[in-house]
């Protein structure tokens, strides 16, 4: 169907490049002929080599090299697509008219295949490096002083994958984190997207941060194996005896639907974690009741969910967790994203999609990702590193 696709987009942009331009104006003409065989070129050596592989499906390189197909589908057939519609709808519109097109849709049709083309562009080179530090305060009236001041920093849905090449560009970002002094590192989950070996040699380099107190993660429901086809119930359960391995050679402890208490300065801190499995509108997780057991007594909790909406259904006026940890959205990866104001189609599907969040003494912080999922872009909604500070009132 995607072959069907490209030969269809291919043939029609080449017919319409020169119907518009041929006759008309030969530079344009020539150069609109050599963008988009360029264009042509990159896109049909990334499909043949990405549809000829021959390793595993969930190696790094390929899960890069898909990533590279969909961005070259974002910003080269898209934009064809909406050519073509635009310049045979000026066919229909002209039908009984001498000249047969519409110039001007035309012509309009080339500007947003420029602007899309530019956007998508800007995002896979520059908008998904462009990270940004989220620092942020919780405020807890009746603190324990011995947590007064505590730092965490929270990172999120890596998709480890996207960073294949890009190795230097994450161990400085762990380098970011250290720079922090944080007294925890915490991990929303999703450090892959389809499956184990996307962490290739990446468990060295997210080693390299560190809390003083400890690094925490949880499973996504990517890491449980959910995106990868056809695997069985035995290849599930070495996919997860390897991902649990590969998360603590990361230098984290996992936590999966369990808590683990913290003295800190004469306090008591409990840092749960409970799994989210499934697709977006089938998600599944974990047993509460035992990722809660033995917590109630803690100076502080924080609840790490993967799924935002969990926080919603099941904690918020429900539970005494003061600060819930989550991810998961990645603001689509899209959106407006300034000081000011911010946006993203995700809140229709997460309507507490980025940012703090509270209800009561309840509090849920949701951040962006680190990493990209299935397009290898973020445009105009930066990937994210959450500093939080515990503060008394």
């Amino acid at each position: 169907m995607l072959l069907i696709l490209l030969l269809i987009t291919e043939f029609l942009s080449w017919v319409i490049i020169r119907t518009h331009f041929k006759g008309r104006s030969r530079t344009r003409y020539y150069f609109s002929t050599i963008f988009n065989a360029t264009l042509s070129i990159f896109l049909w050596m990334t499909y043949i080599t990405t549809s000829s592989w021959k390793g595993e499906l969930d190696e790094p390189q390929h899960i890069s090299l898909m990533m590279s197909l969909n961005g070259a589908i974002a910003a080269i057939v898209v934009p064809r697509i909406i050519l073509s519609l635009m310049h045979f709808t000026g066919i229909i519109i002209n039908r009984n008219k001498e000249q047969k097109y519409h110039p001007a849709i035309t012509s309009a049709g080339f500007i947003i295949w420029i602007i899309i083309f530019l956007i998508v562009i800007n995002g896979i080179f520059i908008g998904r490096f462009n990270v940004k530090t989220e620092v942020i305060s919780i405020e807890k009236e009746g603190l324990h002083p011995g947590l007064n001041g505590l730092t965490i920093v929270f990172i999120s849905d890596l998709h480890l994958a996207g960073f294949y090449g890009h190795e230097k560009f994450l161990r400085k970002q762990m380098e970011v984190i250290n720079s922090y002094s944080p007294d925890l590192v915490i991990n929303g989950g999703d450090f892959v997207s389809y499956g184990w070996r996307e962490f290739g040699g990446f468990d060295t380099i997210l080693a390299v941060a560190e809390g003083k107190s400890g690094n925490f993660a949880v499973f996504g429901n990517h890491d449980m194996g959910t995106y990868y086809p056809d695997l069985d119930y035995a290849g599930r359960e070495i996919h997860l005896m390897k991902m649990r391995e590969l998360i603590r050679k990361s230098g984290y402890v996992l936590l999966a639907d369990e808590n683990i208490r913290i003295n800190i300065n004469g306090a008591t801190l409990s840092i749960a974690g409970i799994t989210t499995n499934g697709r977006h509108g089938h998600i599944k997780y974990g047993d509460l009741s035992r990722t809660l057991r033995g917590t109630d007594d803690a100076d502080f909790r924080i609840l790490i969910s993967h799924d935002p909406n969990y926080w919603e259904k099941e904690i918020a006026g429900k539970h005494d967790i003061e600060l819930t940890l989550s991810g998961h959205t990645h603001g689509m990866q899209v959106g407006i994203y300034t000081k000011w104001f911010r946006w993203s189609p995700s809140k229709y599907f997460y309507p507490m999609w980025n940012g703090l969040y509270e209800h009561d003494n309840n509090k849920l912080y949701v951040n962006r990702g680190l990493g990209c999922l299935g397009v290898p872009f973020r445009i105009f909604m930066p990937p994210e590193i959450t500093v939080i500070k515990l503060t008394g009132q």
